[in-house]
């Protein structure tokens, strides 16, 4: 178990089987887990039956063990979610007092001393727990999700920021475009579906002329007198459910992977040690965290009054 004063973090990482959530922890026997491969060995033996229906048999017996395996999974997940979101609210703010009460403690220590080394470990002290400042009015309007914006990147790296392109198609482009809009305009389709994959092929006609891309525009125009693509052959149900017992088979090894994070992490750790009354562990960390708030309290007393001790001598 982990000091009363050292933070847990919210999640793990690394591997490990789980299906079934239980108090804090996830069991792995076959039958829950689900196991594809067992289950269409369970069904080659019946004989009786023709292969698909063994196959479907297979299938729905490997979809309802994934399901009851997501289930389980999922019940786990927002156990460790709301132990995690209980135990930031309860303890939180303790764990904060004690690292504010350490950087106290290295700042007087530094104070009495004068030391240079211990002025530098009171300094990185403190700015470890100060904000950076001005950090949303910095980046709002510069970046998203994808990154920088090219503006914001053009600025930061000294380069001037250029103007979008304008494009003027060639004469040739022009000819190609107006060519392929006669051809493949989606008024002269009568059914339904060849209209839409007239409409889906204008698109990138349309794009290809706005960037004024005339090797694009060939390759279109080839592609176009060459017709549609064939439809491809369907395959054979006993191909769609070997499929579907492969997807099932991938599911559920992610689901594993997910559990296995779950399970590492250490809350899961500290459900695991009070699988029956987890508030119970609760009041008894926060019982020594403040302990060592108290102990911390007391020794910053104490330095400061020898720093005043000595103001005076």
């Amino acid at each position: 178990m982990r000091g009363a004063g050292e933070r847990p973090g919210r999640g793990g990482s690394g591997g490990g089987a789980a299906a079934v959530a239980y108090a804090g922890r996830v069991t792995t026997p076959e039958a829950e887990q689900g196991d594809v491969a067992g289950t269409a060995r369970a069904t080659s033996g019946d004989t009786a039956a023709r292969p698909e229906e063994r196959l479907e048999r297979a299938v729905r017996a490997a979809e309802q063990a994934l399901i009851e395996y997501e289930i389980a999974v999922e019940t786990f997940r927002v156990e460790v979610e709301n132990f995690s979101r209980l135990h930031e609210q309860r303890l939180g703010p303790l764990y904060a007092r004690i690292e504010e009460l350490d950087v106290q403690l290295a700042e007087a220590r530094a104070a009495r001393t004068g030391d240079p080394e211990d002025l530098r470990t009171a300094q990185e002290a403190r700015a470890r727990l100060l904000p950076i400042p001005g950090v949303e009015e910095l980046l709002h309007g510069w970046m998203d999700s994808d990154g920088l914006f090219p503006e914001a990147a053009a600025m930061l790296t000294e380069q001037p920021v250029r103007p979008p392109q304008r494009v003027r198609p060639s004469e040739e482009a022009r000819g190609l475009y107006r060519d392929l809009v006669r051809k493949a305009h989606p008024d002269l389709a009568q059914e339904e579906d060849e209209r839409q994959r007239r409409e889906e092929f204008l698109t990138r006609v349309n794009a290809a002329y706005a960037r004024g891309d005339e090797q694009e525009l060939r390759e279109l125009a080839a592609e176009w007198a060459a017709g549609p693509v064939p439809a491809a052959q369907q395959p054979s149900r006993a191909e769609e459910l070997y499929a579907r017992l492969e997807w099932l088979s991938r599911r559920k090894e992610m689901l594993t992977v997910v559990a296995g994070q779950l399970e590492d992490s250490a809350i899961a750790a500290m459900l695991r040690l009070a699988p029956d009354d987890p508030d119970r562990l609760l009041d008894e960390i926060a019982g020594q965290l403040r302990d060592d708030v108290t102990s911390r309290e007391s020794q910053l007393a104490a330095l400061l009054s020898q720093g005043q001790g000595q103001g005076q001598d």
